[in-house]
Protein backbone atom coordinates (compact mmCIF):
# COMPACT_ATOMS: atom_id res chain seq x y z
CA UNK A 1 0.00 0.00 0.00
CA UNK A 2 0.99 3.61 -0.36
CA UNK A 3 2.90 4.93 2.64
CA UNK A 4 0.32 7.28 4.09
CA UNK A 5 -2.34 4.57 3.98
CA UNK A 6 -0.02 2.16 5.79
CA UNK A 7 0.54 4.71 8.54
CA UNK A 8 -3.19 4.97 9.08
CA UNK A 9 -3.52 1.18 8.89
CA UNK A 10 -6.49 1.77 6.56
CA UNK A 11 -7.53 -1.75 5.62
CA UNK A 12 -5.31 -3.47 8.15
CA UNK A 13 -6.87 -1.67 11.08
CA UNK A 14 -10.35 -2.53 9.83
CA UNK A 15 -9.73 -6.25 9.39
CA UNK A 16 -7.17 -7.03 12.07
CA UNK A 17 -8.70 -4.68 14.63
CA UNK A 18 -12.19 -6.02 14.04
CA UNK A 19 -11.04 -9.62 14.39
CA UNK A 20 -9.31 -8.94 17.69
CA UNK A 21 -12.06 -6.80 19.17
CA UNK A 22 -15.32 -8.35 18.04
CA UNK A 23 -15.51 -10.68 21.04
CA UNK A 24 -13.81 -8.38 23.49
CA UNK A 25 -15.69 -6.58 26.22
CA UNK A 26 -13.27 -3.72 25.80
CA UNK A 27 -14.94 -2.87 22.49
CA UNK A 28 -17.42 -0.70 24.35
CA UNK A 29 -14.85 0.48 26.86
CA UNK A 30 -15.41 -2.06 29.62
CA UNK A 31 -12.76 -1.77 32.27
CA UNK A 32 -12.00 1.90 31.60
CA UNK A 33 -12.63 3.82 34.77
CA UNK A 34 -14.65 6.99 34.80
CA UNK A 35 -14.87 8.47 38.26
CA UNK A 36 -16.42 11.81 37.39
CA UNK A 37 -19.52 12.62 39.38
CA UNK A 38 -22.86 13.21 37.71
CA UNK A 39 -22.64 16.48 35.83
CA UNK A 40 -24.74 19.45 36.80
CA UNK A 41 -25.46 22.09 34.19
CA UNK A 42 -24.63 25.71 34.91
CA UNK A 43 -24.69 28.55 32.46
CA UNK A 44 -26.15 27.66 29.08
CA UNK A 45 -28.72 24.89 29.47
CA UNK A 46 -29.35 25.34 33.17
CA UNK A 47 -33.01 26.17 32.52
CA UNK A 48 -33.60 22.72 31.05
CA UNK A 49 -34.65 24.21 27.71
CA UNK A 50 -31.61 25.30 25.67
CA UNK A 51 -33.83 26.21 22.73
CA UNK A 52 -35.69 28.74 24.81
CA UNK A 53 -32.39 30.18 26.00
CA UNK A 54 -31.38 30.64 22.35
CA UNK A 55 -34.67 32.35 21.59
CA UNK A 56 -35.93 29.54 19.33
CA UNK A 57 -39.48 28.28 19.91
CA UNK A 58 -40.03 24.55 20.21
CA UNK A 59 -42.59 23.04 17.86
CA UNK A 60 -45.53 20.69 18.29
CA UNK A 61 -44.85 18.26 15.47
CA UNK A 62 -47.96 17.13 13.60
CA UNK A 63 -46.03 16.63 10.35
CA UNK A 64 -44.02 13.54 11.23
CA UNK A 65 -40.36 12.65 11.04
CA UNK A 66 -39.14 15.66 9.09
CA UNK A 67 -35.41 16.38 9.10
CA UNK A 68 -36.18 20.10 9.08
CA UNK A 69 -37.88 19.64 12.46
CA UNK A 70 -35.16 17.44 13.90
CA UNK A 71 -36.48 14.04 12.81
CA UNK A 72 -37.94 12.31 15.84
CA UNK A 73 -37.48 12.41 19.60
CA UNK A 74 -34.75 10.00 20.62
CA UNK A 75 -35.84 7.24 22.98
CA UNK A 76 -34.71 7.69 26.61
CA UNK A 77 -33.08 4.25 26.58
CA UNK A 78 -31.11 5.16 23.45
CA UNK A 79 -30.05 8.42 25.06
CA UNK A 80 -28.81 6.50 28.10
CA UNK A 81 -26.80 3.99 26.06
CA UNK A 82 -25.28 6.83 24.03
CA UNK A 83 -24.30 8.51 27.29
CA UNK A 84 -22.55 5.30 28.34
CA UNK A 85 -20.72 5.16 25.01
CA UNK A 86 -19.60 8.77 25.39
CA UNK A 87 -17.54 7.91 28.46
CA UNK A 88 -14.98 5.78 26.61
CA UNK A 89 -12.70 5.63 23.58
CA UNK A 90 -12.96 2.83 21.04
CA UNK A 91 -11.64 1.94 17.60
CA UNK A 92 -14.30 3.23 15.22
CA UNK A 93 -13.73 0.81 12.29
CA UNK A 94 -13.87 -2.17 14.64
CA UNK A 95 -16.95 -0.73 16.34
CA UNK A 96 -18.66 -0.36 12.96
CA UNK A 97 -17.98 -4.02 12.13
CA UNK A 98 -19.18 -5.22 15.54
CA UNK A 99 -22.31 -3.07 15.46
CA UNK A 100 -23.03 -4.19 11.91
CA UNK A 101 -22.75 -7.82 12.92
CA UNK A 102 -25.14 -7.30 15.85
CA UNK A 103 -27.64 -5.44 13.66
CA UNK A 104 -27.53 -8.12 10.98
CA UNK A 105 -28.27 -10.77 13.61
CA UNK A 106 -31.18 -8.80 15.05
CA UNK A 107 -32.67 -8.23 11.60
CA UNK A 108 -32.14 -11.88 10.63
CA UNK A 109 -30.57 -10.80 7.35
CA UNK A 110 -29.68 -13.41 4.73
CA UNK A 111 -26.28 -15.04 4.97
CA UNK A 112 -23.62 -12.78 3.51
CA UNK A 113 -25.40 -9.51 4.39
CA UNK A 114 -24.23 -6.92 6.90
CA UNK A 115 -24.98 -3.38 8.12
CA UNK A 116 -23.03 -0.14 8.26
CA UNK A 117 -24.18 2.63 10.59
CA UNK A 118 -23.90 5.89 8.65
CA UNK A 119 -24.59 9.54 9.42
CA UNK A 120 -28.02 9.19 7.85
CA UNK A 121 -29.75 7.60 4.86
CA UNK A 122 -28.33 10.21 2.49
CA UNK A 123 -24.82 9.34 3.65
CA UNK A 124 -25.63 5.66 3.15
CA UNK A 125 -26.58 6.36 -0.46
CA UNK A 126 -23.31 8.14 -1.18
CA UNK A 127 -21.03 5.72 0.65
CA UNK A 128 -22.82 2.69 -0.76
CA UNK A 129 -22.37 3.87 -4.33
CA UNK A 130 -18.78 4.94 -3.64
CA UNK A 131 -18.02 1.42 -2.43
CA UNK A 132 -19.47 -0.10 -5.58
CA UNK A 133 -17.31 2.22 -7.69
CA UNK A 134 -14.01 1.67 -5.87
CA UNK A 135 -14.14 -1.69 -4.16
CA UNK A 136 -11.19 -1.80 -1.74
CA UNK A 137 -8.80 -0.13 -4.19
CA UNK A 138 -7.18 2.64 -2.15
CA UNK A 139 -6.07 4.61 -5.21
CA UNK A 140 -9.62 4.73 -6.53
CA UNK A 141 -10.94 5.65 -3.08
CA UNK A 142 -8.50 8.58 -2.98
CA UNK A 143 -9.50 9.56 -6.49
CA UNK A 144 -13.26 10.02 -6.12
CA UNK A 145 -15.10 11.89 -7.56
CA UNK A 146 -12.69 11.55 -10.48
CA UNK A 147 -14.00 8.38 -12.12
CA UNK A 148 -11.07 7.72 -14.41
CA UNK A 149 -10.68 3.95 -14.63
CA UNK A 150 -14.04 3.29 -12.96
CA UNK A 151 -17.60 2.72 -14.07
CA UNK A 152 -19.42 6.01 -14.36
CA UNK A 153 -23.18 5.59 -14.83
CA UNK A 154 -26.15 4.85 -12.57
CA UNK A 155 -29.51 3.92 -14.06
CA UNK A 156 -32.62 5.39 -12.45
CA UNK A 157 -36.26 5.64 -13.47
CA UNK A 158 -37.19 9.15 -14.52
CA UNK A 159 -40.07 9.21 -12.05
CA UNK A 160 -37.65 8.31 -9.25
CA UNK A 161 -35.52 11.45 -9.57
CA UNK A 162 -35.55 13.52 -6.38
CA UNK A 163 -33.29 15.89 -4.40
CA UNK A 164 -31.33 12.97 -2.92
CA UNK A 165 -29.90 12.38 -6.39
CA UNK A 166 -27.27 14.80 -5.15
CA UNK A 167 -25.72 12.07 -3.03
CA UNK A 168 -25.40 9.87 -6.12
CA UNK A 169 -24.05 12.68 -8.28
CA UNK A 170 -21.50 13.64 -5.62
CA UNK A 171 -19.53 10.53 -6.54
CA UNK A 172 -19.10 11.88 -10.06
CA UNK A 173 -21.49 9.49 -11.79
CA UNK A 174 -23.88 10.34 -14.58
CA UNK A 175 -27.54 9.45 -13.95
CA UNK A 176 -29.12 7.68 -16.89
CA UNK A 177 -32.91 8.03 -16.91
CA UNK A 178 -35.17 5.26 -18.15
CA UNK A 179 -38.92 4.75 -18.15
CA UNK A 180 -39.52 1.34 -19.69
CA UNK A 181 -38.02 -2.13 -19.38
CA UNK A 182 -36.67 -1.95 -22.93
CA UNK A 183 -34.98 1.38 -22.18
CA UNK A 184 -33.41 -0.16 -19.08
CA UNK A 185 -32.02 -3.09 -21.02
CA UNK A 186 -30.56 -0.79 -23.66
CA UNK A 187 -29.08 1.52 -21.03
CA UNK A 188 -26.90 -1.15 -19.43
CA UNK A 189 -23.34 -1.13 -20.76
CA UNK A 190 -19.75 -1.47 -19.59
CA UNK A 191 -19.99 1.92 -17.83
CA UNK A 192 -23.01 0.93 -15.69
CA UNK A 193 -22.10 0.82 -12.01
CA UNK A 194 -25.50 0.45 -10.36
CA UNK A 195 -29.28 0.57 -10.73
CA UNK A 196 -30.89 2.90 -8.17
CA UNK A 197 -34.46 2.59 -6.87
CA UNK A 198 -36.31 5.24 -4.84
CA UNK A 199 -38.72 3.28 -2.68
CA UNK A 200 -41.31 5.99 -2.00
CA UNK A 201 -41.69 6.43 -5.78
CA UNK A 202 -42.59 2.78 -6.33
CA UNK A 203 -46.10 3.61 -7.55
CA UNK A 204 -44.85 6.27 -9.96
CA UNK A 205 -42.51 4.16 -12.06
CA UNK A 206 -43.38 1.51 -14.63
CA UNK A 207 -40.87 -0.92 -13.10
CA UNK A 208 -41.85 -1.86 -9.56
CA UNK A 209 -39.64 -2.67 -6.60
CA UNK A 210 -39.61 -6.44 -7.05
CA UNK A 211 -39.10 -6.38 -10.82
CA UNK A 212 -36.31 -3.79 -10.62
CA UNK A 213 -34.06 -6.07 -8.62
CA UNK A 214 -34.95 -9.09 -10.77
CA UNK A 215 -33.81 -7.15 -13.82
CA UNK A 216 -30.66 -6.15 -11.96
CA UNK A 217 -29.85 -9.80 -11.29
CA UNK A 218 -30.55 -10.70 -14.90
CA UNK A 219 -28.36 -7.87 -16.20
CA UNK A 220 -25.69 -8.48 -13.53
CA UNK A 221 -25.88 -4.92 -12.16
CA UNK A 222 -25.94 -4.17 -8.40
CA UNK A 223 -29.19 -2.60 -7.16
CA UNK A 224 -29.65 -0.07 -4.35
CA UNK A 225 -33.00 0.79 -2.77
CA UNK A 226 -33.36 4.10 -0.91
CA UNK A 227 -35.99 3.26 1.72
CA UNK A 228 -35.06 6.10 4.08
CA UNK A 229 -38.45 6.84 5.67
CA UNK A 230 -40.09 3.54 4.86
CA UNK A 231 -40.59 2.13 8.32
CA UNK A 232 -43.16 1.25 9.53
CA UNK A 233 -43.89 -1.50 8.73
CA UNK A 234 -40.95 -2.94 10.60
CA UNK A 235 -40.62 -5.76 8.04
CA UNK A 236 -39.22 -3.28 5.52
CA UNK A 237 -35.94 -3.53 7.42
CA UNK A 238 -35.45 -6.94 5.82
CA UNK A 239 -38.05 -7.13 3.02
CA UNK A 240 -35.80 -5.58 0.37
CA UNK A 241 -32.71 -7.60 1.16
CA UNK A 242 -34.91 -10.69 0.97
CA UNK A 243 -35.98 -9.51 -2.49
CA UNK A 244 -32.30 -9.51 -3.43
CA UNK A 245 -31.30 -5.85 -3.26
CA UNK A 246 -27.55 -5.51 -2.90
CA UNK A 247 -27.82 -2.35 -0.78
CA UNK A 248 -30.73 -0.73 1.10
CA UNK A 249 -30.65 2.57 3.00
CA UNK A 250 -32.67 3.65 6.04
CA UNK A 251 -32.80 6.72 8.25
CA UNK A 252 -32.16 6.02 11.91
CA UNK A 253 -33.75 9.15 13.34
CA UNK A 254 -37.25 8.69 11.98
CA UNK A 255 -39.75 6.05 13.14
CA UNK A 256 -37.02 4.01 14.83
CA UNK A 257 -36.30 7.04 17.05
CA UNK A 258 -32.58 6.52 17.02
CA UNK A 259 -30.00 9.29 16.73
CA UNK A 260 -31.08 11.88 14.16
CA UNK A 261 -27.58 11.89 12.64
CA UNK A 262 -27.57 8.12 12.09
CA UNK A 263 -28.78 5.75 9.43
CA UNK A 264 -28.13 2.27 8.12
CA UNK A 265 -26.69 0.84 4.94
CA UNK A 266 -27.87 -2.76 4.76
CA UNK A 267 -26.42 -5.03 2.12
CA UNK A 268 -23.90 -7.50 0.86
CA UNK A 269 -20.95 -7.87 3.20
CA UNK A 270 -18.40 -6.98 0.54
CA UNK A 271 -20.24 -3.82 -0.52
CA UNK A 272 -20.80 -2.74 3.08
CA UNK A 273 -17.09 -3.20 3.75
CA UNK A 274 -16.21 -1.12 0.68
CA UNK A 275 -18.64 1.58 1.81
CA UNK A 276 -16.87 1.81 5.18
CA UNK A 277 -13.52 2.21 3.41
CA UNK A 278 -15.03 5.22 1.62
CA UNK A 279 -16.42 6.73 4.80
CA UNK A 280 -15.36 8.39 8.05
CA UNK A 281 -13.18 7.84 10.04
CA UNK A 282 -10.91 7.10 7.07
CA UNK A 283 -9.14 10.16 5.72
CA UNK A 284 -8.79 11.20 2.08
CA UNK A 285 -12.17 9.70 1.26
CA UNK A 286 -15.29 11.20 -0.26
CA UNK A 287 -17.24 10.28 2.86
CA UNK A 288 -14.83 11.71 5.45
CA UNK A 289 -17.27 14.52 6.17
CA UNK A 290 -20.04 12.00 6.88
CA UNK A 291 -18.81 11.39 10.40
CA UNK A 292 -20.90 9.16 12.63
CA UNK A 293 -19.72 9.07 16.21
CA UNK A 294 -19.28 6.14 18.55
CA UNK A 295 -22.34 7.35 20.42
CA UNK A 296 -24.53 7.27 17.31
CA UNK A 297 -23.27 3.84 16.28
CA UNK A 298 -24.11 2.36 19.68
CA UNK A 299 -27.36 4.32 19.82
CA UNK A 300 -28.47 2.89 16.48
CA UNK A 301 -27.99 -0.65 17.75
CA UNK A 302 -30.16 0.11 20.78
CA UNK A 303 -32.80 1.90 18.70
CA UNK A 304 -33.21 -1.10 16.40
CA UNK A 305 -33.41 -3.46 19.37
CA UNK A 306 -36.24 -1.40 20.86
CA UNK A 307 -38.01 -0.91 17.55
CA UNK A 308 -38.12 -4.63 16.88
CA UNK A 309 -39.66 -5.26 20.31
CA UNK A 310 -42.49 -2.75 20.00
CA UNK A 311 -46.17 -3.60 19.61
CA UNK A 312 -46.61 -1.84 16.28
CA UNK A 313 -50.32 -2.57 16.00
CA UNK A 314 -50.94 -1.00 19.39
CA UNK A 315 -48.95 2.07 18.37
CA UNK A 316 -50.98 2.46 15.18
CA UNK A 317 -54.19 2.34 17.23
CA UNK A 318 -52.83 4.99 19.58
CA UNK A 319 -51.88 7.26 16.68
CA UNK A 320 -55.31 6.81 15.12
CA UNK A 321 -57.03 7.64 18.42
CA UNK A 322 -55.08 10.89 18.69
CA UNK A 323 -56.28 11.89 15.22
CA UNK A 324 -59.85 11.01 16.12
CA UNK A 325 -59.58 13.27 19.18
CA UNK A 326 -58.70 16.17 16.90
CA UNK A 327 -61.36 15.19 14.37
CA UNK A 328 -64.13 15.21 16.99
CA UNK A 329 -63.32 18.79 17.93
CA UNK A 330 -63.12 19.95 14.32
CA UNK A 331 -66.51 18.38 13.62
CA UNK A 332 -68.01 21.10 15.83
CA UNK A 333 -66.87 23.80 13.40
CA UNK A 334 -69.29 24.40 10.50
CA UNK A 335 -67.74 23.79 7.10
CA UNK A 336 -64.72 21.83 8.36
CA UNK A 337 -64.41 18.13 7.61
CA UNK A 338 -61.83 15.40 8.13
CA UNK A 339 -60.91 12.13 6.48
CA UNK A 340 -58.35 9.48 7.37
CA UNK A 341 -55.75 7.88 5.13
CA UNK A 342 -52.42 6.08 5.33
CA UNK A 343 -49.69 6.70 2.71
CA UNK A 344 -48.71 3.57 0.83
CA UNK A 345 -45.00 3.67 1.64
CA UNK A 346 -43.14 6.58 3.25
CA UNK A 347 -44.49 7.59 6.68
CA UNK A 348 -46.84 4.61 6.55
CA UNK A 349 -48.84 5.70 9.59
CA UNK A 350 -52.37 7.06 10.11
CA UNK A 351 -52.87 10.54 8.65
CA UNK A 352 -55.82 12.91 8.68
CA UNK A 353 -56.87 15.24 5.89
CA UNK A 354 -58.54 18.50 6.96
CA UNK A 355 -60.65 20.48 4.51
CA UNK A 356 -62.91 23.49 4.96
CA UNK A 357 -65.47 25.64 3.20
CA UNK A 358 -64.03 26.61 -0.19
CA UNK A 359 -65.71 29.99 0.19
CA UNK A 360 -63.24 30.81 2.94
CA UNK A 361 -60.36 33.05 1.95
CA UNK A 362 -58.00 30.92 4.06
CA UNK A 363 -55.62 28.88 1.92
CA UNK A 364 -53.81 25.75 3.10
CA UNK A 365 -50.49 27.58 2.91
CA UNK A 366 -51.85 30.43 5.05
CA UNK A 367 -53.33 28.01 7.56
CA UNK A 368 -50.05 26.18 7.88
CA UNK A 369 -48.13 29.43 8.33
CA UNK A 370 -50.53 30.80 10.97
CA UNK A 371 -50.23 27.62 13.01
CA UNK A 372 -46.45 27.54 12.67
CA UNK A 373 -46.03 31.18 13.72
CA UNK A 374 -48.44 30.91 16.63
CA UNK A 375 -47.80 30.18 20.27
CA UNK A 376 -47.45 27.32 20.69
CA UNK A 377 -45.91 26.73 17.28
CA UNK A 378 -47.59 23.82 15.47
CA UNK A 379 -46.18 22.24 12.33
CA UNK A 380 -48.83 20.84 9.98
CA UNK A 381 -48.15 20.26 6.31
CA UNK A 382 -50.01 20.41 3.04
CA UNK A 383 -52.45 17.75 2.01
CA UNK A 384 -50.05 15.07 0.74
CA UNK A 385 -51.38 15.72 -2.77
CA UNK A 386 -54.86 16.22 -1.38
CA UNK A 387 -56.83 19.43 -0.73
CA UNK A 388 -56.44 21.23 2.58
CA UNK A 389 -54.05 20.25 5.36
CA UNK A 390 -52.72 16.85 6.37
CA UNK A 391 -51.44 15.83 9.76
CA UNK A 392 -50.24 12.72 11.50
CA UNK A 393 -49.84 12.13 15.21
CA UNK A 394 -46.99 9.67 15.63
CA UNK A 395 -44.55 12.38 16.68
CA UNK A 396 -47.02 14.11 19.02
CA UNK A 397 -46.35 13.86 22.72
CA UNK A 398 -49.17 12.70 25.03
CA UNK A 399 -51.75 15.46 25.37
CA UNK A 400 -50.49 17.53 22.43
CA UNK A 401 -53.40 16.33 20.31
CA UNK A 402 -55.67 18.43 22.54
CA UNK A 403 -53.54 21.52 21.95
CA UNK A 404 -53.58 20.91 18.19
CA UNK A 405 -57.36 20.50 18.24
CA UNK A 406 -57.81 23.71 20.23
CA UNK A 407 -55.62 25.75 17.89
CA UNK A 408 -57.22 24.34 14.74
CA UNK A 409 -60.72 25.09 16.02
CA UNK A 410 -59.62 28.62 16.87
CA UNK A 411 -58.06 29.07 13.42
CA UNK A 412 -61.15 27.95 11.50
CA UNK A 413 -63.58 29.91 13.63
CA UNK A 414 -61.53 33.08 13.09
CA UNK A 415 -61.46 32.50 9.32
CA UNK A 416 -65.00 31.31 8.78
CA UNK A 417 -66.43 32.06 5.34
Amino acid sequence: MAGNWSRRGFVGTLITGAASLLNSSRLFGAGVSNTSAAATVTGFGQSGNPYQELGIPTVINAMGTMTMLGGSLIRPEVELVMSQAAKHFVGIPALEVAAGKRLAEMLKLPQGYSVLVTSGAAAAIQSGLAGILTGDNESLINQLPDLTGMKSEVIIQKSHRNPFDHQLRATGVKLVEVETRDQLRRAVNERTAMMHFTNFANAAGQIKVDEWVKLGKELKVPCMNDAAADTPPVSHLWDYTNLGYDLVTFSGGKAMRGPQCAGMLIGREDLVRYALLNNSPHEDTLGRGQKVGKEEIVGMVKAVELYLAEDHDALAREWQQRLETVSKQLAKVPGVSTAFFTPDIANHVPHMQITWDPKSSLTPAQASQILRSGSPSIAIGGGEGRPGLAMNSFMLQPGEENIVAEQLVKLFREHAA
